[in-house]
C-alpha cells in the first residue's frame, strides 16, 4: 500500500487524490511519501514498536520460568495460581504486577495456562486403570 502510494505520487497525483483512491487517510499517504523521500525504500518498511521495557530483567524472567517448572514437577502436584505467582514476583524481585499482566508474562515465557498442575496430589493410578478397562 505504501509503495503504491509513492508510485501514484510519482505519477503526478496529489496526496488527497491518492488517499481517496486507496481509501486511506491523507496523513498516512503523507507519512509514506515523506518517509520514502527521506529514507528511500527502507523508509517504507514497518518500524519496530518498542513499548515500555519490562520491569523484570532477562535473568529474573529466566529465574521465574525455572521456578514455575520446578514447582510444577514436584511430587505433590505443584499447584500454582496466578495470585501465587504475583506474590512470588513481589517477594523475590520487589516488583508488583497486576494479575492480568502476570498471565501475559507467562504467555511470553511459553507457558499455557490451561492448568498449572502436572498431576493431582490425590491421583490414583489404580483407579485410572480400572476406569480405562471399564
Amino acid at each position: 500500500m505504501r509503495l503504491l502510494a509513492v508510485s501514484l505520487f510519482y505519477e503526478g497525483n496529489s496526496r488527497t487524490d491518492i488517499a481517496n483512491r486507496l481509501n486511506v487517510a491523507r496523513s498516512s499517504v503523507n507519512r509514506s511519501v515523506s518517509s520514502y523521500l527521506e529514507h528511500g525504500l527502507d523508509g517504507l518498511n514497518n518500524k519496530s514498536i518498542q513499548g515500555r521495557p519490562s520491569r523484570l530483567q532477562a535473568s529474573q524472567l529466566e529465574q521465574l520460568s525455572e521456578s514455575i517448572k520446578r514447582t510444577n514437577t514436584e511430587l505433590q502436584g505443584g499447584r500454582l495460581t496466578g495470585k501465587g505467582i504475583v506474590h512470588y514476583i513481589s517477594s523475590e524481585f520487589g516488583v508488583h504486577y497486576h494479575l492480568n499482566h502476570v498471565y501475559r508474562i507467562l504467555k511470553q515465557l511459553g507457558f499455557s495456562w490451561i492448568t498449572s498442575r502436572l498431576k493431582h496430589p490425590k491421583q490414583s493410578l489404580q483407579s485410572q486403570k480400572l476406569l480405562k478397562n471399564f
